[in-house]
């Protein structure tokens, strides 16, 4: 269906920490719905970023990589407006960069907290408002911010990540009250363990495992179809929201 409520054509999206894992699936989802992906990833993952572009391109889809850490805020507003440059947009925004952390809160140190919150909350708010800048210019716009389930339903010995979760859900509330009258929703997607680079090599003896009705880890395209769904047109009244992708994780 080329004009259903699920389609993207004709819209640029962001994908942050796009080139491996939630992001990368979520890039070919996004190409796969006619969406023109901007996939963005810090210096040392250029080589990944360029294979998921080649990939896209080669299904027939447009992407183009983009070197972004979105720890150096002030390099943020540039890299957007690049994309709005030389792709359009952006249109849609996935905040999905993030990074876990798992230590005894007594042991957790300063420097230890900060880089969680750097790029999990802080790096989530500021790649929002400059994409919102250009939105708003245009009225209307998406924006999808990647969560947790532990962001509603906690677990030991993750202060700082379940922190940083929980705030980018409080901070997605606030900005879908703001910046909805500008044309813009946004929504947070809070997924359950997923296999990704970061998870590989854990094996399944985990409470997070066992805790889940599913048993195993969701692989990552069981997660893109949400972030699809509220960046199209069928998601259009969807604003505020958490929407968990987590096997039942969070309702046991």
């Amino acid at each position: 269906m080329a004009d259903g409520p699920f389609r993207l054509d004709g819209s640029v999206a962001v994908v942050t920490g796009g080139s491996q894992g939630i992001g990368r699936a979520v890039c070919l989802a996004l190409a796969e719905a006619g969406a023109a992906v901007a996939v963005t990833n810090v210096r040392g993952k250029s080589a990944d970023v360029d294979a998921l572009c080649a990939e896209i391109a080669a299904g027939g889809g447009t992407a183009k990589g983009y070197e972004l850490d979105v720890t150096d805020t002030p390099s943020i507003p540039a890299v957007m407006d690049r994309i709005a440059a030389e792709l359009g947009g952006p249109d849609i925004l996935v905040n999905n960069a993030g990074v876990r952390s798992e230590k005894a809160s007594v042991d957790l140190t300063e420097a230890e907290w900060d880089a969680v919150l750097s790029v999990n909350l802080k790096g989530t708010f500021f790649c929002a408002q400059a994409a919102a800048r250009h939105m708003i210019e245009r009225g209307a716009g998406r924006i999808i911010n990647v969560a947790s389930q532990l962001a509603v339903a906690a677990q030991p010995e993750r202060a700082a990540y379940v922190a940083s979760k929980g705030g980018v859900v409080a901070l997605t509330r606030v900005l879908a009250l703001e910046w909805v009258s500008k044309g813009i929703t946004v929504n947070a997607i809070g997924p359950g363990p997923t296999e990704t680079p970061m998870t590989a090599g854990r094996g399944t003896a985990q409470p997070s495992l066992g805790r889940s009705p599913l048993g195993r880890r969701l692989q990552p395209e069981e997660v893109a179809g949400a972030v699809v769904f509220l960046a199209s047109p069928a998601a259009g009244a969807v604003n505020g929201t958490l929407l968990l992708v987590d096997g039942g994780w969070a309702a046991g």
